[in-house]
Parts: structure tokens; sequence; C-alpha cells
């Protein structure tokens, strides 16, 4: 290999051009790319105005009789603020330092930001009226502009993006469903309007999210400590970095002593994870830093959202997750009352559940009860095709968000701008009868009874439902559920309903009422109040799924809880054929921080646990099992697999022939036999146990020690389940 040697006289003049170069672009005053011609600034607001010019360097901004000044600071940066403007233009503004820029042709409007993944991204040229709007989309009173694509750790100051003007040329590529909200507002307000588009298809939310926005939500610590961790300015990532060289430094030293003298080194400490940079554009705040921080702090009215698909299994996290991204943008754009408009997720067949598209709609209308100046516009009735993820009619999705924004932003409040809403549910006899806001009436939009509703009784066992209309309430009913406690609508991925109001704005999924499953429980167990229901289902009739890996819960609120789990309890409560019932309920810390994995232990879980546990509090009316709470003494057996009767695992008091509470785990087989025990073995006891999952009513069930003599104590190949005529095993949790 050739080295090409560069004379150092060459070297010297190339770095003295660099300086010469990069001195004169810094004394040169610049704007950051969100300021330049064709623009609109916001109207009735302080509207900042800043860039970089060389330090101390005094900049002049002029627009409409106002003069504000400012001297650059030391890193190069300055800021000035307009006083609120009237609407209005075309006007120019110039800054003017060591140089001058003269922006032209700049109107003041409304400024809205369009963000989220794909179908925010999805283009007019690809929507479904495209080809009628094409002639009518030339107007000089919107503007667009259209941020490149890009992510960095960092914060950014620079973006790819320029203001245009709206017109045949320039629509085609940008947002449908920004276009036509702009367009929308364009007309009712009579003022310009600027769209700035900033998406990403296939991005979750938290790269969109800036800090803050993580640190304003205890549910959402973890993040905003990993986020923290990850930045270089952060005391977090300092004392982590300090103490990695610490024990690198040490870990040399000790290893050149070694080799001196001759002795073996130990390998180096492991490089701390939490320090590895980020490496997509899917992580937190890394969209932010690159297509939100460098608009910051621009004066804006408020955002419009359509994102959620690449979250959809999160369930109620997603609610917290958009709080964060609400709150960190009003944070960096200093506006508490930024208005934030929003998109519930179409009906598409995502596969696997067809209930999980209809926990994140329910999170995603959360917010809009929970926070002021938002709004959800609701799209079921909008999908020409299922399988397409990409509803392709933009029109009516972005003049649905604009008259939330009219009505909750512009208080323009003599316009139907919500979709209907459930207020309250009574229950008459057999019948359910719900009464809606948001409407002078309801009716359907094929002129046929209401659809996608349902009711459950006691048995929690949802059944399709009669439904008819009288004004503004519903009417449902089953005639096999004699007493109703629970109703959900279009509680599936493919739901399509057809009851609007007299806008013909939809209703959206929801659900209502309260199956009475902790009944049993609570008046067993009083003292279990503090406890979340997660799961529950009768373990003398289990079901299991997708070739036996998966269970089926009867309830599974897994997608509801959040926040940090502080202990997790187990209860179970069988009724034998013959004699009283039976129960005992068992806390421990988590075995987990995966709510998934604190379930049965299926394949799909993926939960495999032998362990000691600690700290055990266990309540029971069986008698023979020791009630109480207990230090040490205590483990589970938690696996989808085969196991053995040989105590390899070394457990004090187990034996080898028969199977008790160290049994020996043969995970070759998955699924296998399956095993959920829990055994307090100081007192050579098994305390529940629930065996051989896919065995239906041949699975083995007990609580306290297997009573047959020649039997396993642990209840396995007992059979048991057939000894009940039904019991039910809830897991709760207790969060902090």
């Amino acid at each position: 290999m050739k080295i090409k040697f560069v004379p150092d006289f060459v070297l010297v003049l190339g770095f003295a051009a660099t300086l010469i170069l990069a001195t004169d672009s810094r004394a040169d005053v610049r704007l950051p790319e969100i300021f330049a011609s064709n623009m609109v600034l916001q109207r009735e607001m302080k509207v900042p105005v800043w860039g970089w010019a060389e330090p101390g360097e005094k900049v002049t901004v002029s627009f409409e009789g106002q003069n504000p000044a400012t001297e650059t600071g030391a890193d190069g940066r300055w800021s000035v603020q307009l006083e609120p403007l009237k609407a209005g233009g075309p006007f120019t503004l110039t800054v003017k330092g060591n140089n001058e820029l003269k922006l032209e042709n700049v109107l003041v409007g409304e400024v809205w930001l369009c963000s989220g993944q794909s179908n925010m991204e999805w283009t007019m040229s690809r929507s479904a009226e495209y080809n009628e709007e094409l002639p009518k989309v030339e107007n000089s009173k919107i503007r667009l502009f259209q941020v490149g694509k890009a992510w960095n750790q960092t914060p950014q100051d620079k973006l790819s993006a320029s203001w245009k003007l709206c017109n045949a040329e320039n629509i085609p590529n940008f947002s449908a469903v920004g276009y036509y909200f702009g367009q929308k507002i364009n007309a009712e307000l009579e003022v310009p309007v600027g769209l700035i588009n900033s998406s990403w298809g296939g991005t979750r939310i938290e790269p969109w999210t800036p800090p803050i926005g993580f640190q304003s939500l205890p549910t959402l610590s973890n993040i905003a400590e990993e986020v923290a961790v990850k930045n270089p300015a952060t005391d977090l990532h300092k004392t982590l970095v300090k103490k990695t060289l610490a024990e690198y430094k040490s870990w040399l030293e000790t290893s050149e002593k070694n080799l001196a003298a001759t002795k073996m080194i130990s390998p180096p400490p492991v490089f701390p994870g939490q320090l590895a940079p980020y490496t997509n554009q899917q992580q937190p705040t890394v969209l932010y830093n690159t297509m939100i921080h460098p608009l910051v702090p621009l004066a804006l009215r408020g955002a419009i959202w359509y994102q959620g698909e690449s979250n959809m299994s999160e369930g109620m996290l997603y609610a917290e997750k958009m709080k964060a991204l609400i709150y960190g943008w009003q944070n960096v754009f200093n506006n508490p009352d930024l208005g934030f408009y929003y998109v519930q997720l179409a009906p598409f067949i995502y596969g696997g559940d067809p209930t999980r598209l209809a926990y994140l709609w329910e999170a995603q209308a959360a917010v809009e009860k929970a926070l002021p100046k938002t709004g959800m516009a609701v799209v079921n009735d909008l999908v020409t095709n299922i399988k397409d993820i990409h509803p392709p009619r933009k029109k009516p999705v972005g003049q649905r968000l604009a008259l939330l924004a009219l009505s909750r932003t512009y208080g323009k409040t003599d316009i139907a701008a919500a979709s209907p809403e459930l207020e309250k549910m009574d229950i008459d006899g057999s019948n359910v009868v719900l009464h809606f806001t948001n409407a002078k009436e309801l009716k359907t939009r094929d002129g046929k009874n209401p659809d996608w509703f349902e009711i459950a009784g006691a048995d929690g066992v949802y059944r399709k439902a009669e439904a008819v209309i009288n004004g503004v309430t519903v009417t449902l009913k089953n005639n096999d559920v004699a007493k109703p406690y629970a109703v959900r609508f279009a509680w599936d991925q493919a739901a399509e309903p057809n009851l609007q109001n007299e806008a013909g704005l939809p209703l959206g999924a929801f659900r209502a009422g309260e199956i009475p499953e902790r009944g049993t429980f609570d008046t067993l167990v009083p003292e279990g109040k503090t406890f979340k229901l997660l799961y529950s289902f009768d373990p003398t009739k289990p079901a299991l799924t997708n070739n036996n890996q998966q269970l089926v819960y009867k309830t599974d609120k897994s997608r509801e809880i959040v926040g940090k789990i502080k202990r997790v309890g187990y209860f179970l409560y069988l009724k034998p054929k013959e004699g009283t019932e039976q129960f005992v309920f068992v806390t421990m810390p988590p075995l987990d921080s995966n709510l998934t994995k604190l379930g049965v232990p299926t394949k799909a879980s993926g939960a495999r646990f032998q362990q000691a546990v600690s700290d055990v509090t266990v309540v029971s009316n069986v008698s023979g099992v020791e009630t109480g709470t207990f230090a040490a003494g205590c483990n589970v057996e938690f696996w989808d697999c085969n196991y053995a009767a040989p105590n390899t695992a070394g457990i004090a008091g187990a034996g080898d022939q028969k199977f008790d509470f160290g049994d020996q785990m043969s995970p070759g087989v998955s699924p296998g036999y399956g095993s959920m025990q829990i055994h307090n073995f100081a007192k050579k006891q098994t305390v529940l146990a629930f065996n051989n999952f896919a065995a239906g009513n041949g699975c083995d069930v007990g609580i306290g020690n297997n009573p047959s003599g020649d039997g396993n104590p642990d209840w396995t190949f007992s059979k048991s389940a057939q000894n009940y005529s039904g019991g039910q095993l809830m897991i709760f949790i207790e969060t902090e």
C-alpha cells in the first residue's frame, strides 16, 4: 500500500483557506431554513426570529414597522421577538447585520405543523381525490414547507427544506391530510395558512418526542433516563462515563502489573450498553432532534398528528406517550395553548388478536378527554379496503381535523366537529340504554340498524346485540343475556360500524360497564383491593391456541396497566363438585417487569422461572396451607416445557422420585407439559399448582399438597381439574 504525502506548506495554505472561509461564513447573518421567502408567520402571537452571526455582531430585524435589534451571543446565536401581528401580506422581512437578508412574499396568518407516519406522509398524488382536486389547488394564501427525512442522536440546527407556493407543481408530493386541513382552515378563516409537513412512514411516536416530554410523565421515566444517559451533556451520562473510565483504568493498571509478573489477566470490563449510541430512526428523540428541533421556537398555532400503527400493540401506554409528545412540543415551542388534533387509526386487518387495535383506539380516545385543546378525528367509515393500511380518502380526514381545530382552537362552537361520545349507560332489566353527546340525532349511514354492538353478562362473554336508535340513545338487547353488565362497540380490528350523528361523524370504538369478575376475590381477600387485575381465566377448563403456544385469557388487561410494578399476586379459586370452595392468594415481588411473563408461562409468553422468591405472603382457607408472610423458603417453577422428578435444582427437602418443589426442567420439548407452581419448600408444601395447560378439563390444578398418598405433591399427572365444577385463576398487579 502506497501512502501519498502532502507537503507541509500545502496543508498550511489549505488550513488557512478553510479558516478564512469559516470566519467569513460565520460573519454573515444566517437564518434557519424555516425563515425564508414565501413563508407564513403566525398571527396574533409573539413571533421569535433567530439565527447566527459573528459573536457580538449587532443584528436588526425589520418587519411591518417593527425593528427589534440585538447582539449575537458568544455562541454565535441571536434572537429577537416581533410583537403580535395581524393577518395579511405579502410583506418583506429584512435581517441586517454585517450583511443583509431580505425575505420576500411573506404572509401573516396561521401556521400548523403536520406530523406522524405514513398516513400523514401520504402524498396528494396518491390520494383518492387527487385528480378532482388538482385543478383547484392553486392558492396564493397557502404555503408549503416539506421537511426532509433525517435522524440524529443530538439536536440539530439545520434541516433540508424550503417554503413553496401551493400550486399544481408543488402539491403532488405534499401531505394530502395536511393540505386538506389547511385548505379548510384557509376557507373558513379567510387568512393565510402555512403548513409544515414533518413526517416519516413507519416511525414510532418515541422518536418525535423531545426529552422534556418523557421527563414530564413518571410512567415513562425509563425512557427519560435512557435518553439522558445517551446525552453527553447530562450529569447521568458524565457519571456513567467516569465510572466506566475508572473501571477501565483500574483494569489497565492491574493488567500491566500481571503482565510484568507473568500472571494471567482478566477480561476487560463490559462496556455499558446504556452508552451505546442509537442506531436508527425508531429510537427516542432522534427525529425530534433533526425534523422538529430546527423549527424551535417557531410561533405555531398547533399541530395535527396521524400516527400509531407502529405502536399498535401498546394499548393504554400509547396514551401516555401521546401525552409526552404533546407536553414536549408545548414546552419546546413555549406554547401551552398549542392545539393538537389527531386521527384515530382506521380499521385494518393486522392479524393476531383482533382486539389489539381496539385497545389502541381506546388509548387514543383517552387523550382528548385528558388534555384541553386536543381532539380526535374518527375515520372508521372511510375505509375502502380493510386490508390497506393507507385508506386513500384523505380529504375527509383533513377536513375532520380542521373542524376540530375550528371548534376548539378558534372558538367556532356553532359547527359540528366531534363524533358522538357515550355520556352514560343505564341498565333496564335485560336492556342496556346508551346515551350519547355530540349529537342532535343518531342515524346510520346505510339506513340499517346499528351494528358492532355487543353486551355481556356475569360470565364475561360478549354477544352480538340488537340495537335500536331513539333520538340520541341506543337500546341494546340479547335474549341470551338476562342481566347485562357491560357493553362494547366496534371492539375488533375489522369493525367498520355504521352509526353516526346528524353531521355524518361516526361513533368510535368504546366499552363501558364492568364484569363483576373481582367479586369473588374482593369478598374472600379484602386486603387485595389495592391490586389491579391483569389476567383471569377458568383453570378447570383452560384453552390454548396457536399450536398450544398461547393461553386464551377471559380477561387480559395487560394493555391498560402502566406504572412500575411493586408486587404480583396469584389468586386461585376452585369450586369442588363436592365440598366447600377453596382459595389461595399469593403475593411476591414481580418475577419480571414484562407483564406477559407474569401470566401463565406458555411458549408465547417466553416465561421460564425456576428460582427462590422472598417476601411472600399467603392467604388461604385450605386446611394445611401455611399462611402469613415468609421472608425466605419459597420458590417458583414456571415453565412451558416438560420436566422430570430429579432434584437437580438442589432445593432443600425435595426428593428425586416424586414431582414436588425441586424438579428438573426439560426445555427440549416446548410447548410441553407446562408448570405454574408456587412452593413453600421450607414447609415442604405446594401452595398453588396449575400444570398440563393444553389438557383442558384433564389438566392438573390444586391448592396445597396433593392429598393423594401415592400421588405427586405438586399435582403433576393428577388430572384434578375434572374434580371441580369451575374456578378462577387471576393474576393481579400492584403498582407504585
